[in-house]
């Protein structure tokens, strides 16, 4: 396939022009951010492993019933996905108290919540992913309250799909954050799940051991990330077997 028009570029991600009208070429960087950008770095193979563990679980959730962006991986480092009108919030499910919950509520880390809380933070990097509630979401027109009941009802199911997927393996779900978008069918709008579903939009801990295998590892330079992500697909059993951490990028010319 050619490289085609770049259409948008994120802080891990490329968008691409997709073959058909329609759709997009997904490209995953090996660039870490934390602190709103403030800390960066190169993670070689970082990009090769959110590609494989975002379509192993974009592929389960459809196979559950919940619809999704994705359409098939391409090759190690792009994939193939559904053009979507992105609501511009980023929705998160905690189970956990952690990162931002913690600091906020006086919460200490790992503490379980009572049930799965979900938030939402205006998706905008200028000021910093502010939280925001279901009353600002509705007054300034972010989203519909029929789209609110939706996407919380989304979100809830892809909590319990991840939940059960990483406690197969011996990793509890802390918490995570997924973005939302609309695809038209017709005159009626349909919901789906968007943008990826790896260890950095997810904080995961060994059951046994507490152990930080998600970006927080990053961010609290508590090892290398690259074994975290690692041992995720590993347990997975979506690691590629020809990778390793030094694998550069394959630009498809």
């Amino acid at each position: 396939m050619a490289r085609r028009k770049k259409v948008y570029e994120g802080k891990a991600k490329i968008l691409y022009e997709g073959p058909e009208p329609g759709t997009f070429v997904q490209y995953f960087k090996d660039d870490a951010t934390a602190f709103n950008a403030q800390k960066k770095d190169i993670i070689d193979g970082k990009g090769v492993l959110n590609n494989r563990l975002s379509e192993f679980f974009m592929t389960g959730l459809a196979q559950i019933g919940v619809p999704t962006h994705f359409l098939k991986r391409l090759n190690m480092r792009e994939q193939l996905i559904r053009q979507v009108e992105i609501i511009p919030l980023e929705v998160i499910v905690r189970n956990y108290a952690a990162g931002t919950m913690s600091e906020r509520l006086g919460l200490e880390e790992g503490t379980q919540l009572p049930r799965p809380i979900v938030e939402f933070c205006l998706k905008d990097d200028n000021l910093g992913d502010p939280l925001v509630s279901e009353e600002h979401i509705i007054a300034f027109g972010w989203a519909a309250q029929q789209d609110l009941d939706d996407m919380i009802a989304l979100a809830l199911r892809v909590n319990d799909f991840l939940s059960g997927c990483m406690m197969a393996v011996g990793i509890r779900l802390v918490d995570f954050k997924i973005e939302i978008g609309r695809v038209w069918e017709g005159d009626f709008q349909r919901l789906i799940v968007a943008d990826e579903i790896s260890p950095d939009s997810c904080r995961l801990w060994d059951i046994e051991t507490g152990e930080k295998l998600d970006k927080d590892v990053f961010r609290r330079d508590l090892g290398d990330l690259a074994d975290a992500y690692t041992e995720v697909a590993r347990r997975l059993g979506v690691l590629p077997s020809n990778v390793t951490h030094a694998t550069k990028p394959t630009l498809i010319n």
